[in-house]
């Protein structure tokens, strides 16, 4: 109980001097500064989820995978001027991150969503997608490395292509690890007693990738439509 107090009262410092900007915008927008009540609720709703919904991600972590490491570790990037994101890395010794900037909490309008960009962060890991996403770059990288070998080319060539294989290499599936982590996502979100569905509405307001050659997040639609199929099966 002492401890959820500190993580709240540190929210609320840092949430009261955030600027948001609001996701979804494609042009230059007014920042805000939240009300005090928007802040108390923003925080209090971080809390709320993290205490509900990691025990369940470590749950379905050790259920479906042998040898990992399911001790998720989420985390607040209270970095100055951080847009609206979240993100899932590891540390050092292996422990999986999840880190949410102080923009994103004050910019969820509710627990659903907050619940959900949770589950789907978590689900990256579960899916090993870091360790996916590397084997894919080296395989590039090998590969157009070797193609700028057989042409001919010099060192700064070969080096080049390299570089350009590593990204494509990365790229070339990570359309499908988003979507993959939006589906169990949507179980986590769902088994951890949140609304997938109204928490996937935040893709309503974040700008459209499209379905770009290489681009790395999947369209929108594609997004909820695999939430919306996902919680239809539960």
């Amino acid at each position: 109980m002492i401890s959820r107090f500190f993580v709240v009262l540190g929210l609320l410092a840092a949430l009261a001097g955030c600027e948001v900007v609001p996701v979804g915008s494609t042009g230059p927008v007014a920042t805000t500064t939240p009300s005090q009540p928007v802040v108390r609720s923003s925080a209090r709703s971080f809390v709320q989820v993290v205490e509900t919904l990691e025990p369940v991600a470590e749950r379905e972590c050790r259920a479906r995978t042998q040898n990992m490491n399911c001790d998720f570790n989420i985390v607040v990037d209270d970095r100055p001027g951080q847009p609206a994101n979240a993100y899932q890395t590891v540390d050092r010794q292996g422990r999986p991150i999840i880190a949410f900037t102080l923009a994103l909490i004050a910019d969820a309008r509710n627990a659903d969503e907050l619940a959900f960009v949770m589950g789907h962060e978590a689900a990256h890991h579960i899916s090993g997608h870091i360790a996916r996403q590397q084997q894919n770059a080296v395989a590039g990288a090998v590969i157009f490395a070797g193609l700028a070998t057989l042409s001919g080319g010099d060192a700064n060539t070969v080096r080049s292509a390299q570089e350009l294989g590593a990204q494509v290499g990365a790229r070339s599936y990570s359309k499908d690890f988003e979507l993959e982590a939006d589906a169990l996502g949507t179980i986590i979100t769902k088994r951890a007693g949140f609304d997938p569905l109204r928490g996937a509405e935040f893709f309503t307001r974040i700008p459209d990738p499209g379905d770009k050659f290489l681009g790395t997040h999947p369209p929108n639609a594609s997004r909820i439509d695999t939430v919306r199929r996902t919680a239809a099966g539960l």
